[in-house]
């Protein structure tokens, strides 16, 4: 199997299938042996359920109800974004006799809604608002396993440890908090075994994607007090905001301000001057008097030395969009992305730091397979010539323009060079 977080691979037979993880659910149960065809999440899962004390007979109990289920859920996170996860997952799952679930980071199911026959035979097995379904407390299952992990999963038939669940398929995806990278839970499809399909873990992935992106512009990040704010990428000189006022920075001035935010520990003198100059024969006293002249910009008091450092916080857009990245929200550090950091900076740590950046956004833009996050960064002026991002594009959205571009990309790449 390509992906070991899909349920089954391509021409599987879902009813053998089924049938055999039944016979290695009884032997694990049994013996504590696991056999093939169980992949190695589940069995992982499985060995993590054992050792909560979970048996393969048990069932989820119901530890909010009433009045308590509602306070807890109007004050949770994700009930900001309930309207989103209706409306591109509740027609799904009313129209394919689905249920769609959301529960939070100690997996209490805090929504359950869907086709209406499906949701009563849920009920039967606690399957509803307010039930504890961790992994800890009932074993293998999308949503308490996606927050246990912390992975987008899907968990088909007999993959659940508890054997009454069985019968069901579901997929699941963590939703993280986009500043802090802290799972809130995780939103859950639930239904019979035509869930066990690439396509329904993809889906719901997407769903918590866009999710976290709208948690991002819904609480949009705001320094503390006392904290400046540095708007570096995207422009040669940067702008810093403090205490209602906003300084544009010169480009040197940019480059050792993008430096001293990236170490507030601060550098040594011999520290920046190698961080900003190719050329070793530069001198000491020069970069001695571009600290001085920036002294007088920022004011007194907020360029220290002996090392260099800032002596107030300093929140940067470059800071944003790699944390978002940690945790997981590419569509939000796409959309925090307004270019390169200082793009025509040669100070030679400015550079470094600005190939890792854009490395790493591009890499996860192209794993996460987003035709939209994949075609904005193909038609940016960074992105236009990205011969890697074009040809992710043309798998995901092959059409005639983007197959034009990328088959252009391709006979330059392979034309001689000339002089």
């Amino acid at each position: 199997m390509t992906d070991s977080w899909l349920a089954l691979e391509p021409g599987a037979d879902p009813v053998e299938r089924a049938r055999t993880l039944r016979r290695a659910h009884e032997t694990f149960t049994a013996a504590g042996t696991v056999s093939r065809p169980v992949r190695a999440v589940v069995a992982e899962s499985w060995r993590r359920s054992v050792r909560a004390g979970v048996g393969p007979d048990g069932t989820a109990s119901v530890e909010l109800m009433d009045g308590d289920l509602g306070a807890y859920r109007a004050e949770h996170p994700l009930a900001r974004v309930m309207p989103l996860f209706r409306e591109l997952l509740g027609a799904f799952a009313a129209d394919g006799e689905h249920l769609l679930a959301v529960c939070d980071a100690h997996g209490r199911l805090l929504w359950v809604e869907g086709h209406p026959a499906t949701r009563r035979r849920a009920d039967r097995m606690n399957f509803v608002p307010g039930a504890r379904w961790a992994e800890s407390a009932v074993g293998t299952n999308a949503p308490g396993t996606a927050v246990a992990v912390g992975r987008p999963v899907q968990v088909f038939a007999a993959e659940h440890f508890i054997r009454r669940v069985q019968p069901w398929t579901c997929a699941a995806a963590p939703v993280h908090d986009p500043r802090t990278g802290r799972v809130l839970g995780a939103v859950d499809i639930t239904g019979g075994n035509g869930l066990a399909h690439p396509h329904s873990l993809g889906f719901v992935q997407a769903v918590a994607r866009a999710a976290e992106s709208q948690l991002a512009l819904l609480t949009p990040e705001r320094p503390a007090a006392g904290t400046a704010e540095l708007t570096a990428l995207g422009r040669d000189e940067a702008l810093l905001s403090r205490g209602g006022s906003r300084v544009r920075l010169s480009r040197r001035h940019s480059e050792i301000v993008v430096l001293l935010a990236q170490h507030p520990e601060g550098l040594t003198g011999d520290e920046l001057l190698c961080a900003l100059y190719e050329d070793e024969t530069v001198p000491p006293v020069t970069l001695r008097a571009e600290l001085a002249r920036l002294r007088g910009v920022l004011g007194p008091g907020v360029l220290a030395s002996r090392p260099y450092r800032l002596t107030m916080p300093v929140e940067s857009d470059v800071a944003v969009v790699e944390r978002r990245l940690r945790a997981g929200g590419v569509t939000a550090a796409a959309a925090a992305y307004a270019g390169p950091l200082l793009p025509g900076s040669q100070a030679p740590a400015v550079a470094r730091h600005r190939r890792r950046l854009a490395d790493g956004l591009r890499t996860a833009l192209i794993a996460c397979r987003d035709p939209d996050l994949l075609a904005d960064w193909a038609h940016a002026p960074w992105g236009e010539d990205d011969l890697d991002v074009w040809r992710a594009l043309a798998v995901v959205r092959p059409t005639a323009a983007v197959l034009s571009r990328l088959a252009a990309l391709e006979s330059e790449l392979a034309a001689p060079s000339g002089w």
